[in-house]
Order: C-alpha cells, then sequence, then structure tokens
C-alpha cells in the first residue's frame, strides 16, 4: 500500500514538473516578434548620442532559452572577476528581430592581456584590433575591449595608426561602454544585453531603428567608411540580410567611396566575401552590392561580363547563389570552391577562347593557362587558400572531361564528380547549349548499372595497348 502512495505522489510530482515546464518555456523565435514589440515612448524616443535606453525584458521579449550558454559562461566570468561584460552587436540584433544568431561575441571593460588569462582555452589574436578567443570544442566566443575615439586621449603607434586615406591601421584605444557604442559602426549593432537584470542598453538609438527596419551609421558616413571601407560591404549584407532600408545619409557616399575597397587587404575580402555569398542570403545581397556598384570590386572579372550578349554570365551566378542559400536552408554543407569557380566560370572560358587565337595549346593546356590567369586576377581582389585554388581548378577540369562519356565509370568516382556535375546542371539550366549532356549524366548516375544509357558511338574510344618494343637480351660477358 505505502509503495502505491509513493508512486501515485511520484506520478502527481512528475505531471506538475511538465507542466510547469511547458508553461515556462518561451515561445519559440518568430519574426513577428519586433512587430509586436511595445512601442511607447521608451523605445521610440531620439535620445542624444551616448545617452543610455534601458529597454527591459517584458518589452524587448528575448527569450532566455535562446542565449547561447558558453556566450553567458563568458560573461559571468568575467563579471565574477570585477569586470564588466555585456552579449553584444550581431546576436542582440538577431534575437530581436527574430533570428537565431550565427555566433555570440562579448564586449567587456577588460583589456585583452587582463581577459586572455581568465579562461583556459583563450587566445590573444589581432595586431589591428586586439581581440580574444575563447573556445568551446567547436565553437569560438570572441571577447572585445570597449573602444575609445582615437581623439580621446594621447596615444602611441601601437594603440592607434590612420592612413593618410582615412583607413584605420591600428585600433587599440581602450574607454567606457559609452564609447565603445559610438565606435560601433551601425546603430542597430551598438545593443548590449545585460545579464543582470536581461535589459538591453541603447546608446545610440538602435532600438528605434530596429523598430523602423532602418541601418544607419553612427557618426558621419563619409568619415566612417574612409576608417574602414568594409562597413560599406556590411551595409549591403544587413540590408540584404535583415530585409531593412539603408538610411539616405548611409547609403549616398557609397558609390562614391565604393574605391576604397580595393584597398582593403585581399586575405580580409575573401572573409567578407564569404559573408556575403555564403551565408544563406547570397541572391539579396548581390542585387545590394550591384545596387551600389561594389560587385567589381569582390569579383572583377565576372563584373565586366554581367550583362553579356554572348554568355549567360548573370543566370549562372543567380543560380550558383540561389543553389547555395537553398542548401545553406537546409543544413547542408557549401564549399567556396564551387562558389567561385561558378562565378569565374564564364571569365575562364572567355579567356580560353582569347588563348586559342594566340597560343597553339591543347584544349586542356588552354584550361590551365587561363584558369592561372584568371585566379591571378581574382587574388588580387580577394584572397583564396590554395585548398580552395586547388578544388576550382579541379571542378574546371571536370567540366571538361564531363563533355566525354566513354569513361563514365572511372569519372564519377572522381573526388570532384559531384562538384563537377553540379556545375555542369547549373550551365545548361542558366541556358548554355550543352546538348542536354547534364541530362545524361543524371540519368545515368540515377539508373542501375544494366539499364544506364548507351554511350554515343562517336564518343567510344578505341584504346590501343602500346607494344613494347623487342628487346635484345643483354649477351653475356
Amino acid at each position: 500500500m505505502t509503495s502505491q502512495i509513493v508512486l501515485f505522489l511520484l506520478g502527481i510530482a512528475a505531471i506538475a514538473g511538465l507542466y510547469f515546464a511547458l508553461r515556462t518555456k518561451a515561445a519559440p523565435i518568430t519574426e513577428a516578434n519586433i512587430e509586436n514589440t511595445q512601442a511607447d515612448d521608451l523605445v521610440t524616443a531620439i535620445l542624444p548620442e551616448g545617452e543610455r535606453r534601458v529597454v527591459p525584458e517584458s518589452i524587448h521579449n528575448i527569450p532566455r532559452h535562446a542565449l547561447d550558454d558558453n556566450a553567458m559562461r563568458v560573461v559571468y566570468r568575467l563579471l565574477d572577476n570585477g569586470y564588466d561584460g555585456y552579449l553584444v552587436g550581431g546576436c542582440v540584433r538577431d534575437l530581436l528581430v527574430g533570428k537565431n544568431p550565427k555566433d555570440f561575441d562579448v564586449a567587456t571593460s577588460a583589456t585583452p592581456e587582463q581577459a586572455e588569462p581568465l579562461f583556459k582555452r583563450a587566445r590573444l589574436i589581432g595586431r589591428r584590433f586586439k581581440i580574444v578567443h575563447v573556445r568551446f570544442g567547436r565553437e569560438i566566443i570572441e571577447v572585445t575591449t570597449f573602444r575609445a575615439g582615437h581623439d580621446s586621449v594621447s596615444t602611441s603607434k601601437d594603440q592607434s595608426r590612420q592612413a593618410a586615406s582615412g583607413m584605420l591601421l591600428r585600433d587599440n584605444v581602450y574607454g567606457t561602454i559609452e564609447e565603445d557604442a559610438k565606435r560601433r559602426d551601425f546603430s542597430i549593432n551598438a545593443l548590449y544585453y545585460n545579464v543582470e537584470d536581461n535589459s538591453v542598453y541603447d546608446f545610440a538609438n538602435g532600438y528605434p531603428d530596429l523598430l523602423e527596419k532602418r541601418i544607419r551609421i553612427i557618426g558621419d558616413a563619409e568619415e566612417r567608411y574612409r576608417e574602414d571601407p568594409v562597413r560599406m560591404l556590411r551595409a549591403a549584407r544587413f540590408a540584404a540580410k535583415l530585409s531593412f532600408d539603408i538610411d539616405p545619409d548611409t547609403a549616398q557616399p557609397i558609390h562614391k567611396l565604393g574605391g576604397l575597397i580595393s584597398k582593403v587587404a585581399p586575405a580580409r575580402m575573401f572573409d567578407e566575401v564569404l559573408k556575403l555569398l555564403q551565408t544563406g542570403y547570397g541572391e539579396a545581397c548581390l542585387r545590394q552590392l550591384l545596387r551600389f556598384d561594389l560587385f567589381k570590386y569582390l569579383l572583377p572579372a565576372t563584373d565586366r561580363m554581367l550583362g553579356s550578349d554572348e554568355y549567360p554570365v548573370e543566370q549562372l551566378v543567380n543560380n550558383a547563389l540561389r543553389n547555395t542559400d537553398r542548401r545553406l536552408a537546409q543544413d547542408k554543407s557549401v564549399n567556396p570552391a564551387f562558389l567561385f569557380a561558378a562565378m569565374l566560370w564564364y571569365p575562364l572560358v572567355d579567356r580560353m577562347r582569347d588563348l586559342e587565337g594566340h597560343k597553339d595549346l591543347p584544349p586542356l593546356q588552354r584550361l590551365h593557362e587561363a584558369a592561372n590567369q584568371i585566379l591571378g586576377e581574382q587574388v588580387r581582389a580577394t584572397a583564396i587558400p590554395r585548398r580552395f585554388s586547388t578544388t576550382i581548378r579541379e571542378i574546371w577540369e571536370m567540366q571538361h572531361r564531363l563533355m566525354r562519356r566513354d569513361r563514365a565509370d572511372q569519372l564519377m568516382e572522381h573526388p570532384r564528380f559531384r562538384a563537377g556535375y553540379d556545375l555542369l546542371v547549373l550551365r545548361e539550366e542558366s541556358g548554355e547549349d550543352l546538348n542536354g549532356i547534364s541530362g545524361w549524366w543524371t540519368e545515368y548516375q540515377n539508373s542501375q548499372p544494366n539499364a544506364r544509357p548507351q554511350i554515343p558511338a562517336e564518343e567510344r574510344r578505341k584504346r590501343s595497348r602500346r607494344r613494347r618494343p623487342n628487346r635484345k637480351p643483354k649477351e653475356q660477358s
């Protein structure tokens, strides 16, 4: 009897626990969150720049379960050691608009040298902009120190250095959270999540801008773009990702100053290209880049061929980006090499045609020579790591080999067959006339070995065996 009572009480406790767990669980993140936000004077009033606006949890409605556990550990470790610590930037912005952040960043009053020893797996990186990376398995939490303006105090060259064009070469001047907000690029990225009371701090009217779906740079737009030309690309990316409008004063100088992007280090530009075109909003980003005439600084050879009457360049670029966006939406992996191979394909074809008239080379050697020239030009705009450039060449070479079907079984075992086949399909879908060869390869892969389509007779190779010349036995001495 006692055991039955115990079981009965345990059952009631389990049901009650489940009820309260479900009751207190925050609603899933949806893009409607921002539309339902209470819009009163607290959140819509435009305050003097640098004045703190505190948006309580009851208004911003960021669900606590959406906060990254590792980022919270970093913040609490900083707080426990007497430093300020906040979630900051893109993660706060994305949570407010109902998106799941790709990563979480932390801002702190601790200098990089003070923050690094607080964590077991921390690494101090960067010279132009010192930050601390704290690793949790495969996840990295980026910790930055509050920045200040370069005219706020006397600084050394190690702290602050600026080129004649206005570009910042060193940006390691530290200050307060209010100063840090002014140093951030756009108002919607100058939002700080306070873990102690779960409120959001806003020092640059970023919260009203979020409600208005507006991208607005902090400070004078021309000066801020000169400090860091990549901000022009970021404006285009945020407009595409969030479906926000760019404030007229923020947009106006971009056409004039776009050329400054060519002065950014190619290695950094490679990372920016990936953020623009390979994070799930590639098609929308391309439209923004073309709107501001910025695409030519990322892929100059491709930009020159947009609108070609001879090649379906724009169709292939859009199809490649659409394919990438779709794969990312399905949580599938993507390889930067494939996107570059697709976007640079027609510049390669055009260069091969030029070489045909100047050099007497077999087709495959002509492809290799054209690839050297196209990639050589591309790396001056955006550096491409060798592991990707090698793959790009292999995908291009597969386009040549896939035009022959006499060794189909061997080609299907090639490590780049799938990428080469996917590009072949995209080429035909974009309007290039290949006599339906991608459809043949599709049928060949999907058919049983005994029911595969026949190889056209004109493509069958008669392989003649080489006969070794008869060798006379060596005379014995």
